[in-house]
């Protein structure tokens, strides 16, 4: 377990000891069970560092509850089951609120076992802030009052990416779904499906493919090719991105990507030039200049934010507009009101006001649409390429309706 007390909490820590001379309140305590370790090292990392951003800022305002808030970090190794030991281990650390971001299958074990810590342990709950896990069972059959999502879904990256392409003419009417085989990428491969009628084009292949196990992804874009597609749309994240950016790139492939994470560092020099034209759909605008969020990033952490850091800094802040709305007087921290006051939080982040529906804790957020171009105003990888934005779907639009499936039961 790597444990982490950020150095600006320890320190103001220090200081609201000596200023009281004795610390009574009990500290918020957020524990990252995130992947430290491992193949996706990458994505886990900025999860963390966009997390202890928006912390950072809190605590720098003074902290929450008369004390700063409390970072502990737990490796969790990219895998479900050691997720569930740092969870364990952030429940007997009196940790209040955990936050995980990369891989649904890991997701789906923490809201799981979060789920049942707090019905075995009324007045001890635990809250689960998802930043980046997708699958729809997460806000469907799996959904619960203690778990909040806040990032998008397949149904609103396609239905996004499909209608601003086919906006600006390069969807084209034949498209491949290529995918990882887990709740995500097969909730992305169905979303494809639905959209299909509404974007105007035929699924002319379906793929999904093992997760992290493959090195080599030349045979897949030689299946793509033969299928002949004007567009691949990909749900693929982290080293399984990179290494197909990289097998389209030495391949020469031909072909537009319709993509939900090619933000991600290292993915466009990794194709080259055949990044050019390629799509993305996220909840961030990729040209962080224009962003006073993120310039005062930068001011803190030293660069830009990019990939999955702003989910993280975003949803801290969302946390942040629900605690300036509690007061414990310096008692006990109530997980459950903290839930109920998160529930009513609105932050206003530099595309657009993130909400949470009530219903299922799904964010309602705008969805951005960007594309790879030359000369970009902001660089990236160190190539001249970088993203341009084409179109930024209002919250309203992108969100859709709340799963049959979710029976959430609330507290009282």
């Amino acid at each position: 377990m790597n444990k982490t007390l950020t150095t600006t909490a320890l320190a103001s820590l220090m200081t609201l000891g000596a200023q009281t001379g004795a610390l009574t309140a009990e500290p918020l305590k957020i524990g990252i069970i995130e992947s430290l370790s491992g193949a996706q090292t990458s994505t886990g990392r900025l999860y963390a560092s966009g997390i202890h951003y928006g912390v950072e800022r809190i605590n720098a305002a003074g902290g929450f509850n008369g004390e700063p808030i409390e970072v502990v970090e737990y490796d969790n190794a990219g895998g479900a089951t050691e997720a569930a030991d740092k969870f364990r281990q952030a429940a007997a650390d009196g940790v209040h609120i955990v936050i995980q971001g990369s891989s649904s299958a890991i997701a789906g074990q923490i809201t799981a076992d979060v789920r049942k810590h707090n019905l075995r342990n009324p007045g001890e709950e635990i809250l689960y802030m998802n930043l980046g896990a997708e699958a729809m069972e997460l806000t469907g059959d799996k959904c619960h009052f203690y778990h909040f999502r806040f990032t998008t879904t397949a149904p609103m990256r396609v239905n996004a990416l499909t209608a601003a392409m086919a906006e600006a003419g390069e969807l084209g009417g034949k498209v491949y779904a290529m995918n990882q085989n887990y709740s995500w990428g097969q909730d992305m491969e169905a979303a494809i499906k639905a959209a299909a009628d509404q974007g105007g084009y035929e699924v002319v292949d379906a793929v999904l493919h093992d997760v992290n196990k493959i090195q080599d992804f030349a045979p897949f874009v030689a299946r793509i090719k033969a299928a002949e597609p004007d567009t691949v749309i990909t749900g693929n994240w982290s080293n399984d991105l990179l290494l197909l950016m990289k097998a389209t790139g030495d391949a020469g492939l031909d072909v537009r990507f319709g993509t939900t994470y090619l933000d991600q560092p290292g993915n466009i020099s990794n194709a080259g030039d055949t990044a050019l034209g390629h799509y993305i759909a996220n909840g961030y605008v990729n040209v962080p200049e224009v962003s006073e969020f993120a310039e005062a990033f930068k001011s803190e952490s030293g660069d830009y934010p990019v990939f999955v850091e702003p989910q993280g800094a975003f949803a801290l802040g969302a946390l942040d507009e629900a605690l300036k709305t509690l007061d414990f007087g310096g008692g006990e921290v109530d997980v459950t009101q903290v839930a109920l006051a998160l529930e009513g939080a609105s932050y206003e982040s530099p595309v657009g006001t993130i909400t949470v529906r009530p219903e299922d804790h799904q964010t309602i957020r705008p969805v951005v649409v960007s594309k790879v171009v030359e000369g970009a105003a902001f660089p990236v990888d160190g190539t001249d390429m970088g993203f341009e934005l084409i179109k930024i779907v209002p919250a309203e639009d992108a969100i859709y309706p709340v799963q049959d499936s979710c029976d959430m039961q609330r507290p009282g």
